[in-house]
């Protein structure tokens, strides 16, 4: 991560890698020697670090996953799920152990390639920022403040979930779809092609915006505060948690949790928007966001602040916190195993992550 990076020294810049890439291809084609660059291994290896980090942290809290997006989109008149424990329980009774992971293959098949993207970019983008912070400041030995560590945490937030909307917006609806729902999505590959028939390309990005701003909040702290922590935890050594100037399992999934705790507590309001606004055109939905309770008829939302003033207008600011319960509870264990196990694959695969000037 930043904080590992700014430790190792190297003669290799951000800049630098990507010619030195290009060198060493022109001298392999000349030699006739196809060996691959040590650069090109170490971004593959952080790519398959993150996807494998992202697929186990999601599997461990699917049931958790699924109940929450139930919340966010139920029919507000007819209320099936009813707080953390009853919505599991009912989804056990009426769908068994199967249906408390439904929907948890696409999530994976969306959040691996997500994950991956999202990690490599933040060390990129971390490199980049840093290289430009200490060329504009003077300080060779200039590390990324936290203000910076969020601003690269956004970024890779924004690139990896542009990367995969399309597909994280039939997997909310995959998730959603119950045994008696009027039509039955086979798989992601079906929504997809559903969806794009049926509603057109720009459906495949409704709920984008919510989502885009929402990575500041979420993404961004979470990285920041994670890194933040492990260093002043490192500095510092307080508590007495540090040995041999490296954290603990234990230490580093605290400081996890501590980060995905910040994020999704401020963010989530925009989630809910998002997923209220993934669900609308959506016709043969059994679980769809109603109207004010006269015509119960599904709200068609004409933006993000539309569906905010809808959500807030018929159901009240708490509609705004659906689903809150069992995400804090999800979001913990999720966002600490993701890195913590990130870093576990990047050790056993020998990556090597730095920055220089």
């Amino acid at each position: 991560m930043a904080s590992e990076d700014v430790a190792r020294k190297t003669s290799d810049s951000a800049v630098s890698t990507i010619v030195n890439l290009a060198e060493e291809a022109k001298l392999a084609s000349r030699e006739g020697v196809r060996a691959p660059s040590h650069a090109f291994l170490s971004i593959c290896k952080s790519l398959v670090a993150g996807g494998v980090a992202g697929g186990v942290s999601r599997t461990a809290v699917a049931p958790l996953e699924r109940l929450k997006i139930l919340l966010q989109v139920q029919n507000p008149h007819s209320i099936k799920y009813n707080g953390t424990m009853q919505g599991l329980k009912y989804i056990w009774g009426t769908e068994g152990f199967r249906g408390l992971f439904k929907g948890n293959g696409t999530n994976c098949a969306r959040i691996v390639p997500n994950s991956a993207v999202k990690f490599f970019s933040y060390e990129q983008a971390s490199r980049g920022i840093l290289w430009l912070y200490r060329r504009q400041s003077g300080k060779e030995d200039a590390q990324l403040t936290p203000l910076l560590r969020l601003g690269a945490g956004a970024c890779a937030g924004i690139i990896a979930m542009s990367a995969t909307y399309p597909m994280d917006m039939v997997r909310g609806r995959l998730t959603v779809q119950t045994e008696k729902s009027p039509r039955q999505y086979r798989g992601i590959f079906h929504a997809l092609s559903t969806v794009l028939k049926e509603e057109g390309p720009r459906a495949l990005y409704r709920g984008w915006l919510p989502s885009v701003i929402g990575v500041v909040p979420y993404v961004g702290l979470n990285f920041a505060v994670y890194e933040s922590l492990k260093d002043w935890l490192i500095k510092s050594k307080a508590f007495d948690l540090v040995e041999d100037n490296e954290l603990s399992v234990t230490t580093r999934l605290a400081c996890g949790a501590v980060a995905g705790t910040f994020g999704q507590t401020v963010a989530y309001p925009l989630d809910v928007i998002r997923r209220r606004m993934q669900m609308v055109g959506w016709r043969d939905a059994s679980s769809v966001v109603t109207g004010d309770g006269k015509s119960k008829a599904s709200l068609e939302y004409t933006g993000m602040v539309d569906a905010f003033r809808k959500t807030v207008r018929h159901e009240g600011f708490r509609a705004l916190y659906k689903g809150l319960v069992p995400n804090s509870v999800k979001v913990v264990p999720s966002i600490a195993i993701a890195f913590v196990t990130y870093e576990a694959v990047k050790d056993v695969l020998g990556v090597e992550m730095r920055i220089s000037d």
